[in-house]
């Protein structure tokens, strides 16, 4: 009798605790929630010459789901880019290009440092230029952005309006 009544007290004492974490960490989430949705559509990539990093770029795409059955509204992200180079930190500057699928972008944006919209992005630094990028709709689940540099060659990121594990036809099992 006595040791079941302690098991049972051993266990509420533990489902008590559990349930107290498991509150502040749904509460945490919930705060960071903005953060961490973007962060999942948020992708990098690194142009490095003789093994260094010359040019960092960082993605956000800034989807959110529509309920209607056509949609037509422009892809669009937030960029950021550091170039070792300072003077060449700029999209618009030759020999810099991004195409989304072959196609230019239709609108580039410097956006300022404290901009509201990079409050929940990631990868945000004072030493990087951050923009806000319009490009033309495309009616693909999963697209490519690329970043032709004539000093540093391409680098790619890969986005999708779906989780991406949903266009693999592979097994996770």
């Amino acid at each position: 009798m006595l040791k079941s009544m302690t098991s049972i007290l051993v266990l509420f004492l533990l489902s008590a605790c559990t349930s107290k974490e498991e509150k502040a960490l749904t509460q945490v989430y919930e705060k960071n929630k903005t953060y961490h949705h973007k962060l999942q559509k948020t992708e990098k990539v690194q142009l490095k010459d003789n093994g260094i990093t010359k040019v960092v770029l960082t993605g956000t795409y800034l989807y959110k789901p529509s309920k209607k059955k056509i949609d037509n509204r422009d892809e669009v992200f937030i960029i950021g880019m550091y170039a070792e180079d300072n003077e060449e930190q700029s999209f618009t500057q030759d020999g810099f290009s991004l195409t989304l699928e072959g196609k230019a972008a239709k609108e580039i944006k410097l956006l300022p440092k404290d901009d509201p919209a990079l409050k929940n992005i990631s990868f945000v630094s004072d030493w990087s230029q951050f923009y806000l990028v319009h490009f033309p709709h495309t009616s693909k689940k999963s697209f490519r952005l690329i970043f032709k540099s004539d000093r540093y060659g391409n680098g790619i990121l890969h986005f999708a309006k779906v989780a991406k594990y949903v266009l693999h036809k592979d097994s996770i099992f």
